[in-house]
């Protein structure tokens, strides 16, 4: 019991620094002055991004390159995003973040 009980443990801070690790980028990345988890910007919501997203198996790639190509805007507003260059690893890092708001 003691075994399963440290295993979910460090599970859970093994997600939760991922977790901020990820919210940290986005900050670093300016990507907080134009999105929010669920308070809509000037850009959509993280949620309402996984939302749209959600059963796409190619979702983490086609995000991952939005962000470092820059968006349509076309969709949720009238403002494209503009390009993000980014490495590759931080564009999959908030991808895959995005995707599991």
């Amino acid at each position: 019991m003691k075994a399963l009980t440290t295993l979910v443990i460090a599970s859970a801070l093994a997600f939760s620094g991922a977790a901020f690790a990820n919210a940290d980028l986005a900050k670093k990345d300016g990507c907080l002055v134009c999105h929010d988890a669920t308070v809509k910007k000037v850009g959509p919501t993280w949620k309402d991004i996984a939302a749209k997203h959600k059963g796409d198996k190619d979702a983490e790639k086609k995000l991952a390159e939005s962000i470092v190509k820059g968006g349509k805007g076309g969709v949720y507003g009238k403002i494209p995003m503009p390009p993000q260059p980014k490495a590759a690893a931080d564009a999959d890092a908030l991808a895959k973040w995005v995707l599991t708001n």
